[in-house]
């Protein structure tokens, strides 16, 4: 179990409550929320309980009503944690809610308008923006994506989108994706058209809940490096990591009205859901000794973002319907969970994957080898003309020996010395040579310009600010900018110090409560006693709703496990009635269990050096 040190910092959690949809609208749906942005409290009506119960009240780090924008979101939660990635910190957002109540719009909003710009384009703004006003400090961008579909992990900028690959460990670079994709780019328009290329290969469909839905979980990742001289003298590089994650709905199965291929989609999606909910469980449970990231592909990626080597934000989409009472609820009390998580971020300073070091020798290799090719080049000139001179003077007749001895008596003399040795030259030049000369002198130009051209390329990709990447925003906005920032920062502030009073509240009025007569300690210690059994009550309906929630779950994952298997006795019927047993035996002998990815192996027909070993062994 992780300890709550010093440097340890909670996962924030904020909760955001869309309007209501045109269809709900039209419906005439109830609304059972009720948010107070000033205190970061949201409150919960059961449309089914008696008038008089009282709403259930959750306080989070921030909440923000469905009149809040995306800015709002963005200057409140996000932009601190992308100033850290920017520093060298590993960061993770990620939206958690039911499909349709706006993980996706949070996001990813409409990267066209500066209004509606979600989550991650207004982060590729703010990464590039600052990398712009930095000085003496050289930057690589760049950017994978890659979708989890169940179960399976897709590289969503590979052109062959199907192939799956493979999650590993090592003790340098933790837990990594093996031959992920990784892009290099240079401004916010280059990494919005690389979100764009995988956004058309994820995966979504039709269910009752979203027309759009997104049927996997999505990660896109950017690295941030950065080089800077040190007080030693030393070129030092701190990498940032950005993790933007949007998962698939959270809804019951029931609800999203899944068959077929969406029934295994959705039962997949729960589970890895399940899955990430054991892990937040774990991690606030003080007396928990196992934390079962290995349960999910899902929670393996996140492994540092939950309890780990990072700062994370959670962003909880809720909607206001009493239609979805259950699904908010459950949303609600997730996100609550998770907000007791303790992670312990630390600056990653020259760590053994960065790019960047490549990129800096590869760039002093190409300058190395391009003054070199021009000295070559020059040496090659002066070889020529002295190899053209020794050649012309051997050929002359002595008359120009002569003229060539007084040299030095007359000025005159040399020039008509030099004009013969040139005309001796003209006599006696071999055509072949002279066309060798041609092709080597081509062939030294076409490789000069190849390696300018990679040069240039590499050099371009490296972002220094002022120099490759110039801010364009003018003073004004600059100091909107900072003003914007300011009073995020103190509204913050103001919500911590409130909380923090109400928590205090109770405590103090204890402490000042002094009685003038016995009647008066009687009713104020009664009131006392009703506002804490009204909280004992509270908390004893808390926990029927979770063993129903619980029950309801268990019931689901029943339905679920009796679906798979009506599906395996199918395969098992097909096995024995139409593959012959010597089929089916010489398939059963190449089987081999890979106990890293947790599943089974067909052998190579033909067995590798490896195989060999691994049969001899």
């Amino acid at each position: 179990v992780m300890s709550r040190g010093r440097n340890s910092e909670a996962v924030r959690v904020v909760v955001r409550c869309r309007p209501f949809s045109k269809k709900e609208e039209l419906a005439h749906c109830e609304n059972i929320l009720s948010v107070d942005d000033k205190l970061g409290q949201i409150a919960i009506r059961n449309p089914k309980a008696p008038p008089d119960e009282p709403m259930k009240v959750f306080t989070f780090d921030a909440a923000y009503g469905w009149t809040s924008s995306q800015r709002d979101v963005y200057d409140d939660v996000v932009r601190p944690l992308v100033e850290s990635v920017l520093h060298g910190f590993n960061g993770t957002i990620f939206a958690y809610g039911q499909t349709g109540t706006g993980k996706t719009y949070t996001m990813h909003g409409v990267s066209s308008d500066p209004d509606r710009r979600g989550v991650i384009p207004n982060s590729f703004q703010h990464i590039f923006t600052q990398i712009s006003r930095t000085q003496n400090q050289k930057y690589l961008v760049r950017s994978s994506y890659l979708e989890i579909y169940q179960e399976e992990i897709r590289d969503l900028l590979c052109k062959d989108n199907n192939k799956k690959l493979e999650l590993k460990e090592s003790p340098d670079f933790g837990v990594y994706v093996r031959d992920l994709s990784s892009v290099v780019t240079k401004d916010a328009e280059e990494i919005e058209h690389v979100m764009r290329i995988g956004n058309q290969s994820r995966s979504v469909g039709f269910t009752n809940m979203n027309e759009r839905s997104s049927r996997s979980h999505a990660i896109f990742l950017i690295t941030v490096e950065c080089s800077e001289l040190g007080p030693d003298g030393e070129d030092h590089i701190r990498v940032g990591k950005l993790n933007m994650v949007d998962l698939a709905g959270s809804e019951r199965q029931s609800k999203t009205g899944a068959k077929g291929q969406r029934l295994k989609e959705a039962a997949k999606i729960n589970l890895s859901l399940s899955a990430l909910g054991n892990v937040i469980s774990a991690l606030v449970d003080g007396r928990c000794t196992h934390v079962p990231y290995r349960d999910s592909k899902l929670t393996r990626l996140l492994q540092d973002s939950l309890g780990g080597n990072a700062k994370t934000v959670m962003i909880a989409t809720v909607g206001p319907s009493h239609r979805n009472h259950d699904e908010t609820l459950a949303t609600m009390r997730y996100a609550s969970r998770a907000k007791n998580i303790k992670n312990k971020p630390r600056i990653n300073e020259d760590p053994k994957d960065a790019l960047l070091r490549e990129f800096q020798a590869e760039i002093a290799r190409l300058k190395a080898q391009l003054e070199e090719r021009g000295m070559m080049a020059k040496e090659r000139r002066l070889r020529r003309y002295s190899k053209r001179l020794s050649r012309c003077l051997s050929g002359m007749d002595e008359e120009v020996w002569k003229a060539l001895a007084e040299e030095t008596e007359d000025r005159s003399g040399a020039k008509e010395g030099r004009a013969a040795a040139s005309g001796g030259c003209e006599k006696i030049k071999n055509v072949s040579e002279n066309r060798k000369s041609v092709e080597d002198m081509q062939w030294d130009q076409d490789a000069l310009e190849k390696i300018i051209e990679k040069y240039k390329a590499m050099e371009s990709k490296l972002l220094i600010g002022g120099k490759t990447i110039i801010d364009h925003t003018n003073e004004q906005q600059r100091i909107l900018e900072q003003r914007r920032q300011q009073i995020a920062e103190q509204i913050r502030r103001e919500r911590v110090i409130q909380q923090q009073m109400m928590l205090q509240d109770e405590e103090t009025l204890e402490m000042k409560e002094t009685f003038s007569t016995m009647q008066q300690e009687v009713e104020m210690k009664t009131r006392k006693l009703r506002r804490l059994f009204s909280r004992v009550l509270a908390v004893k309906a808390e926990i029927g709703d979770v063993i129903d929630e619980h029950v309801t779950n268990r019931q689901e994952l029943e339905q679920t496990q009796l679906e798979l298997t009506r599906e395996l006795k199918y395969k098992y019927l097909l096995i024995e009635n139409f593959i012959p047993p010597e089929e089916k035996n010489k398939i059963m002998h190449r089987l081999q269990f890979d106990c890293e990815e947790d599943q089974w192996r067909l052998r190579p027909v033909l067995p590798s050096d490896r195989w060999l070993y691994y049969e001899a062994g």
